[in-house]
């Protein structure tokens, strides 16, 4: 289910999203097959964490990313996929995060709704 966002706000992301990598499912789970190193983060509402996320996952709301990463992530140069429910405010969050010197901050297009349609696909085709 996708949510009807207001312009303004996709107008907001739309003008980060230039300057952010985004990253497909797809390469995410190459990824992990090619054992590339990196950190999934999370940042979606509590709610929405505690309602699923992707295993080994950290949970850092868009809310609180920029106050709390260097105390979770020191290192600017780490790879991080954020991620959220759409791929909307990770890319907000991956912007905020190359502002602070996070180079290798990408977004996971389509986000947890993404993932969650791919993990099926891959069930389904076992």
């Amino acid at each position: 289910m996708s949510k009807k966002h207001s312009a303004r706000f996709l107008a907001i992301v739309e003008s980060k999203r230039a300057s952010v990598t985004e990253v497909s499912v797809g390469q995410v789970l190459g990824f992990m097959a090619d054992n590339v190193g990196f950190q999934f983060i999370d940042v979606r509402e509590r709610e929405e964490w505690e309602s699923g996320h992707i295993d080994g996952a950290i949970h850092l709301s868009k809310g609180i990313i920029e106050r709390d990463i260097e105390g979770v992530i020191a290192d600017p140069t780490a790879v991080l996929v954020l991620y959220c429910g759409g791929g909307f405010r990770s890319v907000l969050a991956a912007s905020a995060l190359h502002a602070m010197g996070y180079s290798n901050a990408v977004s996971m297009a389509g986000g947890w709704r993404a993932w969650c349609a791919a993990k099926a696909v891959t069930a389904h085709s076992k």
